[in-house]
């Protein structure tokens, strides 16, 4: 099987704010199948208007099987296992570890359905869980929305406290790892909270790349970004409340989406009814994965809380290799080794695949 290489394909396309670059670069690679019939397979990379990293889209993977994901597979051998789980309410008291008096008297706090602790293996200085929904194993897109509405609340209340005990700790995350293909330790539902006084990478860069975006348009970042998007139009899904929900147009995941909170800078400025609609947007996306046979994915919301108001809450969904035998990583050596995301579905087609569950 010969490959050959037409560089007088190239198409370059880019689309600029006055800061940001829209980059798309399309491509084909020629080969002869093994029928002896030439065949042109589509590729297009783009690159991150806010990273600048690329990512390959290479359309003609869409072709192949991808096992265990023709529909949702069935729940983990150990789902009604209750007895062991730390997070089961009858095993809370016992099994969970407490907050210091100074940030926490009660040792836990709740609100609703609801608690949150300390996280047992933490990850930095401030490191805490937050369960939602008292059931044990949570299938994708099925939670209660008032439940994911009190975990995120729960979360804002934990920081908010961290803040006042501790105001170096201005590096803050809520992230989600929905089943072991996607990181998580635990089936029973729950988010991970922490905040910081050193930055994680993505912390670091985002704090530098959005002070120096306003000090030279006089902008904020992801305000821009949503601007272009909307008046494109090919990757915007919808709203819930003031959270704007669009394909990313350059993915780092597989079926990447997320949500922007135009105008808000701080937890202190997001008042209960935008945390219920973040829940709302977070289920409308597990819908969608779930409509595509997947069950984990990752959730990732930074927070920087350092007096700066140029960072707009912006949380990332993106799926991930199901939890079932014989299903192959999302990850592969592209990704590990060369550091490009490789993926095989247009961010436009997963925004017209996701748009009706913002529609019901």
């Amino acid at each position: 099987m010969g490959v050959i290489f037409d560089s007088s394909e190239i198409i370059s396309l880019e689309r600029k704010t006055p800061m940001l670059q829209f980059k798309q670069e399309r491509f084909h690679s020629r080969i002869v199948l093994p029928t002896g019939v030439p065949a042109d397979r589509p590729i297009e990379i783009r690159t991150h208007p806010i990273t600048g990293r690329t990512c390959r889209i290479t359309y003609s993977r869409g072709e192949e099987r991808e096992p265990g994901t023709e529909a949702l597979p069935a729940p983990p051998p150990f789902a009604a296992d209750r007895d062991q789980c730390p997070f089961c309410r009858a095993r809370i008291a016992a099994c969970t570890p407490q907050l210091p008096p100074e940030l926490c008297p009660q040792g836990r706090m709740t609100r609703g359905a609801s608690t949150l602790f300390p996280n047992l293996f933490p990850y930095g200085r401030y490191s805490a869980v937050s369960l939602f929904d008292d059931g044990h194993f949570v299938e994708i897109g099925t939670a209660a929305l008032q439940s994911y509405t009190d975990g995120f609340l729960n979360c804002r209340d934990y920081l908010l406290r961290v803040l006042s005990h501790d105001p170096a700790a201005v590096f803050m995350a809520i992230t989600q790892n929905h089943l072991p293909s996607a990181g998580g330790s635990l089936l029973h539902p729950h988010l991970q909270v922490q905040a910081d006084r050193t930055p994680a990478n993505s912390q670091r860069f985002l704090q530098g790349r959005a002070a120096e975006y306003r000090r030279q348009s006089g902008a904020r970042l992801f305000s821009e970004y949503l601007q272009y998007e909307r008046q494109s139009g090919q990757r915007s899904i919808g709203a819930t409340g003031s959270w704007q929900w669009l394909a990313a147009f350059a993915p780092e995941g597989f079926f990447e989406i997320w949500g922007i909170l135009p105008g808000v800078t701080s937890l202190r400025e997001a008042p209960d009814d935008h945390w219920q609609a973040l829940a709302q947007g977070v289920l409308n996306t597990q819908k969608f994965y779930r409509s595509l046979g997947r069950n984990g994915y990752n959730l990732g919301l930074l927070l920087l809380e350092d007096g700066s108001d140029d960072l707009e809450l912006r949380v990332v969904l993106t799926v991930r290799s199901n939890y079932a035998p014989w299903v192959r990583s999302d990850f592969t050596g592209f990704e590990v080794m060369l550091g490009d995301m490789a993926t095989f579905s247009a961010p436009e087609l997963t925004a017209e695949k996701a748009r009706p569950f913002w529609q019901r």
